[in-house]
């Protein structure tokens, strides 16, 4: 079967679409040809696949070919048995007739003996020639139709079809697709069973001897061939994977020595997408191919299959996969092929892959997800043609202007060197370009870096070139080390084009006579080492024998076209990576080719790039990478006088790692930008030092402060810089951890800071701020044009202080602003009454909550009626708290939690502008304030008679203390309260008339009722009466021997006097006294802390200083017996029927004059009109007309006049009625009847039916 190879890939050449016969039984087919042409490919065929599944199949192409043509006839049975593939899938016959005679007797036997052979496929298509117009033809042409289908169709199928030439023919290219497809399907069905079949008998006998891999190979592709012709892409595309794993196990199964290949012309070239590179009979080898030519055919199989089906990311992918696993077998057999065959067939084969793939991909076809990884595949592509592109130039001696990136460096230093099994020779004719290459690895210096950085250039060799080549010569196998190294570089220093200039002593070569381009005298029976130009020299002499393209050799003829094949592979390769996943790769080559435009001086370009480097390695923190690339972009931005760009990039490099630079690179990094910041920028310039300045709050607790309070927050911050450095102005901004949206307040240095390497401690005034926690925000500051900005925390202390920050930790608060509460309480510290017109200490408790009063400052402003004894000193003591005061003082902080404050427990203090400044000392201790004050009353006090008893209005003794504390650091902590002290008279006065002696003597008791909390000693007491009263036999003073009287606080006691009536009183003008004064000299015994106590100046008074008596003075009206009154006033009795609520009733008075008002002594003014008022509680009583008036009363004695008022009751019970009263007339001339007040009994309202509701039961 192996022997058929060259004929099988003849006939898969030129088959390439499915075979339907046609049986031309009436010579119809020149007729019906160009309309069968015309209707094809099959639009809809469905078809099975190997699994047995219909696929429908869009566009299959058949070729129609005569049953009489020579490519059916000419072939042999076994022929046709092994390219079954290529046979007809169907069969169609074409016949006609308008006899049916002549069909049952001529062409129905014909017919017959044509179907007979059941292997074939086919259907009979009618064609009628009859006109519409010829209604005798059209029938005989029916009956002839109708007989054929009798004859050769059945239930299960349809085999016959007509074509109307003259007639529309629209179902009937419809049927006969359908039959086609039929006939193609089962046919398909048949032949792929058939192939199965014997590729499993095959695949039964693979480990035996006689197994041989080309009758394998024949039958498999067939298969995949059948379904390549079908248009089932995917199940040819699997019988090729399938073959490509048998292959694999059959070249790698021991015992056999097969030839790897490789050897021919133009082998270097890939040739992964040409499946007819070579015909298969030039790659055989015994029973099977070989592996170099075979792989590549298969993959090409592949790649062609998955470009119909519209899948270019998969050949990218396989592509790549390929690459990296041929290039391994490369490798194994490198030593056998040609001079860097590996490196060149990458190239090679990437390109190839790079350019098919591109033209068959369309954005937007497949998902984006696919998209994005097909273009990662075509970078990947890229970078390895790159590497291996780079490999080569290194050999033949362009590494001198290839950039040492660390890509490079990366990519080129793992790259192992070509291993062949002799390295190549220098040509005899070579000399000069010899000498060329020295000349050029002479004059090749490394670019000095912007700033003066030193640094050893990085490695572009896995190991020494030098050596390598030597070492790989076949005619040396030792040799010596200096003339090795060519006496120029050491052992561990590069192969030259690397190499340090400050070789070892010991490892160079001593003196010999012979210039670099001259071999020398070189005594010794092997060949004399290859100098490091020789090695160029020979390898590019190797490659010119190596590589066939043009185009890749063109590229390595010179460094021009070298650097253009280069950068033009870069960019591809960042293009690519750029519409990937991969976007990082793409900006580290944008590194590479901003290398390229910065030694051909287009700096512009070059800055662009390399500002996205650097951002790319900033971002994944790569400084060492960084360091590499930044000082580069620094160059370029001087060079474009990009002051702004050159000054970011000089802070940035001072903001990596300080190992990275010595001190002196450093210290001209920031040289630089000092000089920048204060040079004349137009804009200033705003950059972030996150990495160089960074700051922390101190160790320690939070500062804790209150609402409104000012503080001084300390601060810690780092510097990167290498010497000190001046900020013009430094703030910092705290954030609100509760709303950190806001934007926090700045904190601002007062003045030039001056920051050291290192840590430094930085004071920033405190305002007041809201309450809450804050945390350290931003730090902002400026050096000349240069605004700096920092949110970085310090991580460079230990991971257990409070220097070290982690971000996997909760910001620590710095400061604490507690919510508003009471910092201080104000309180007063006697609730009960003080002496009236008497100097008295009032006491002002000072309660600290949690918080200092030091300096701070009470100012005191008393109200109406009250003033302060300003010569007398403010006396301040320590405030005892007792059990009553404990639950307002359980925040106080006391003594012994401020062991700082001096024990002390009592001062005089100064009042100086209605200001009390406190003592360090009550700073924080509660203490009590006293103040003299004097309450100021010009009223006199009255008595009231036992009957109708005065009542005390509380607010006449009231007086009010407005205190104004200001405390707190600044004094902006202010607490206002206004305090109440009341202040009343000693005693209450009470009068009555105890006894009425004959002879118009009267028993007066005076009842004094005390008011203060202390005991009141009476020393004396006398009675100065009203005109109309004299005193009896006594003076007006009770028996001596009453006194002293000690009234207890609270408690009553009565004096008695005793008076008569004066018989002859004055009258008008002539009184002396309208109201009797009850004097009373007393003492008083108290305590400042309870109440009422002895008056400040009694306090003050010394020992022979004549003691002050207090004398308390009280007005007391006495009222005349009955008869002497002038006026009676007289309540008439109310109706029979009582009183009830709601009901209107009538009251009623008299008044009656009993005196002529001619000899009155109690009328001022005498006249016929009498005021009178109604006084009614609104509570019990509703009062209809005027309750205020004037009533006409005649002048003589005896005139009475009724007066008389509407009332409406409105509470049931007894309550006292409403009076009158006269305001005119003194109380002493009017009599009432009944005497004193009563009370009325009033009854409920009675039951009215517009409340009662029916209730029915």
């Amino acid at each position: 079967m192996a022997n058929y190879l060259a004929q099988f890939q003849t006939i898969k050449h030129s088959c390439d679409r499915v075979v339907a016969a046609v049986e031309d039984v009436c010579d119809l087919w020149p007729t019906v040809k160009g309309l069968f042409e015309e209707h094809q490919p099959l639009k809809r065929a469905f078809l099975t696949n190997k699994t047995r599944n219909p696929v429908l199949v869009e566009n299959l192409p058949v070729e129609f070919i005569l049953t009489t043509d020579a490519r059916l006839r000419s072939r042999f049975p076994q022929e046709q048995y092994l390219f079954w593939f290529r046979e007809p899938y169907a069969t169609i016959v074409l016949v006609t007739c308008e006899d049916l005679d002549e069909f049952k007797n001529i062409l129905k036997p014909r017919l017959k003996l044509i179907v007979q052979n059941d292997e074939r496929e086919w259907f009979i298509v009618f064609v009628s020639k009859a006109h519409p117009s010829n209604d005798q033809a059209t029938k005989s042409v029916k009956k002839v139709y109708a007989k054929l289908e009798v004859d050769f169709s059945s239930k299960k199928r349809e085999r016959c079809c007509k074509l109307d030439i003259h007639g529309p023919d629209t179902n009937f290219w419809e049927d006969l697709e359908l039959k086609i497809t039929e006939c193609i399907r089962n046919t398909l069905d048949r032949r792929v069973q058939f192939y199965e079949d014997e590729i499993r008998k095959l695949s039964e006998q693979r480990f035996m001897p006689i197994w041989n891999f080309c009758n394998f190979f024949i039958l498999k592709e067939s298969l995949a061939f059948i379904f390549e012709m079908a248009h089932l892409h995917e199940d040819a595309l699997r019988e090729y994977d399938e073959l490509e794993l048998c292959y694999l196990e059959t070249v790698n199964m021991p015992g056999k020595q097969r030839e790897f290949g490789g050897f021919d012309s133009e082998d270097d070239q890939a040739a992964l997408l040409k499946p007819g590179f070579k015909p298969l009979t030039q790659i055989v080898q015994d029973d099977s191919f070989r592996e170099f030519d075979f792989r590549q055919y298969l993959f090409a199989c592949q790649s062609r299959l998955l470009f119909k089906l519209n899948r270019p990311f998969e050949v990218s992918s396989r592509g790549y996969s390929f690459v990296i696993s041929f290039a391994k077998a490369l490798t194994l057999h490198e030593s056998v092929l040609p001079f860097c065959m590996r490196e060149v067939w990458v190239i090679t084969a990437c390109l190839a892959l790079l350019e098919a793939t591109a033209s068959n991909h369309h954005d937007g076809v497949v998902a984006p997800d696919v998209d994005k990884e097909f273009y990662r595949l075509q970078g990947d592509l890229y970078s390895l043609s790159r590497i291996k592109f780079m490999r080569l130039g290194y050999l033949i001696g362009y590494g001198t202007d290839i950039e040492r990136s660390p890509l490079n460096s990366a990519c080129l230093s793992m790259l192992p060197w070509p291993k062949p099994a002799v390295w190549p020779s220098l040509p005899p004719d070579a000399s000069s370009e010899v000498l060329e290459k020295e000349k050029t690895i002479l004059q090749a210096t490394s670019r000095t870096k912007h700033f003066g950085i030193q640094r050893k250039a990085l490695p572009l060799e896995p190991s020494v070139l030098l050596r390598v080549a030597n070492r790989r010569r076949a005619s040396l196998s030792t040799g010596n080390l200096p003339e090795m190294f060519d006496g120029r570089q050491g052992f561990n220093e590069g192969s030259g084009l690397e190499a340090s200039p400050r070789t070892p002593s010991s490892l160079k070569a001593p003196p010999m006579s012979r210039t670099n381009s001259s071999p020398g005298n070189f005594e010794s029976p092997l060949d004399r080492p290859m100098r490091l130009a020789e090695i160029f020299v020979a390898a590019e002499h190797a490659l010119r024998l190596t590589i066939s393209d043009h185009d890749l050799l063109k590229t390595l003829s010179s460094i021009q076209d070298f650097e253009t094949k280069y950068l033009n592979l870069t960019k591809g390769a960042a293009e690519n990576y750029h519409r990937s996943w991969w976007k990082r790769h793409g900006v580290v080559l944008d590194g590479e080719i901003a290398a390229v435009c910065f030694k051909h001086e287009k700096y512009d370009l070059a800055a662009n790039s390399y500002e996205k480097v650097c951002a790319l390695y900033a971002g994944e923190g790569w400084q060492d990478l960084l360091a590499e690339v930044l000082p580069n972009l620094a160059e370029c931005q001087k060079i474009l006088n990009d002051q702004a760009g050159y000054m970011s990039s000089c802070v940035r490099l001072l903001s990596l790692d300080k190992g990275l630079f010595s001190s002196k690179e450093r210290q001209a990094f920031q040289s630089e930008v000092v000089n920048i910041a204060h040079s004349e920028i137009k804009n200033p310039v705003p950059l972030d030092v996150s990495s160089l300045i960074t700051f922390s709050g101190n160790t320690g607790p939070p500062l804790q402060l209150c609402d409104g309070d000012p503080g001084n927050l300390s601060v810690t911050v780092w510097s990167g810089f290498p010497d000190d450095i001046t900020l013009d102005s430094l703030s910092l901004t705290l954030v609100a951890t509760s709303n950190t949206d806001e934007g926090g307040q700045a904190l601002k240095s007062s003045a030039a800071t001056v920051l050291k390497p290192g840590r430094n401690t930085i004071t920033f005034a405190l305002p007041p701020q809201k309450p809450g926690s804050y945390v350290l925000g931003v730090v902002t500051g400026q050096i000349g044009r240069l605004r700096f900005r920092s949110h970085n925390f310090s991580k460079g202390g230990p991971a257990d202080s409070d220097d070290f920050m982690s971000y996997e930790k909760p910001t620590r608060p710095i400061l604490k602003v507690s919510k508003p509460r009471a910092l201080v309480d104000l309180a007063a510290a006697v609730s009960s009454a003080l002496l009236i017109n008497e100097a008295q200490w009032i006491g002002i408790i000072v309660r600290p909550i949690n918080y200092s009063l030091k300096g701070a400052i009470l100012h005191v402003d008393t109200g109406p009626g009250l003033k302060i004894e300003d010569s007398y000193g403010i006396e301040m003591e320590r405030y005892m708290e007792t059990d009553s005061d404990a639950g307002a003082s359980t925040a106080e902080t006391s003594v012994e939690d401020s062991p700082d404050s001096p024990e002390r427990d009592s001062e005089v203090l100064q009042l100086s502008d209605g200001k009390i400044v406190f003592s360090e000392w009550a700073s924080t201790v509660s203490s009590i304030l006293w103040v003299p004050v004097r309450a100021l009353s010009e009223k006199l006090p009255r008595g009231s008679s036992s009957v109708t008893p005065l009542k005390q209005d509380i607010l006449e003794g009231m007086r009010t203390v407005a205190l104004k504390l200001e405390f707190g650091v600044h004094h902006n902590q202010i607490f206002e309260r206004t305090i109440a002290a009341h202040f009343t008279d000693p005693f209450d006065v009470t009068t009555r008339v105890a006894n009425k002696c004959n002879g118009g003597t009267l028993v007066l008791q005076v009842m004094l009722h005390s008011l203060v909390k202390a005991n009141l000693i009476v020393q004396d007491a006398w009675l100065d009466l009203q005109d109309g009263f004299v005193h009896g036999k006594s003076d007006g003073r009770p028996t001596s021997t009453f006194f002293p009287l000690v009234v207890s606080p609270g408690s009553r006691a009565a004096v008695v006097f005793s008076i008569s009536l004066e018989k002859t009183m004055s009258s008008g003008k002539d009184l002396q006294l309208q109201e009797s004064i009850l004097n009373i000299k007393y003492e008083i015994h108290g305590d400042r802390a309870a109440g009422a106590h002895k008056p400040v100046d009694a306090d003050q008074s010394g020992a022979d200083t004549e003691r002050r008596d207090l004398v308390f003075k009280s007005a007391i009206v006495l009222q005349r017996p009955v008869l002497d009154p002038c006026l009676t006033v007289g309540f008439l009795p109310l109706p029979s029927d009582g009183l009830r609520v709601g009901k209107l009733i009538t009251m009623q008075w008299r008044v009656e004059r009993l005196k002529d008002l001619k000899g009155s002594e109690a009328v001022d003014q005498q006249h016929d009109e009498v005021l009178y008022e109604v006084n009614a509680n609104s509570e019990n009583w509703m009062v209809a007309g005027r309750k205020r008036g004037f009533v006409s009363l005649s002048e003589e004695q005896g005139s009475r006049v009724v007066i008389s008022i509407l009332c409406v009751p409105l509470v049931a019970g007894y309550v006292r009625p409403p009076q009158l009263g006269l305001p005119e007339v003194e109380e002493a001339n009017v009599s009432s009847n009944p005497p004193g007040p009563h009370l009325v009994c009033v009854l409920p309202p009675l039951l009215s039916s517009s409340y009662c509701v029916p209730v029915k039961l």
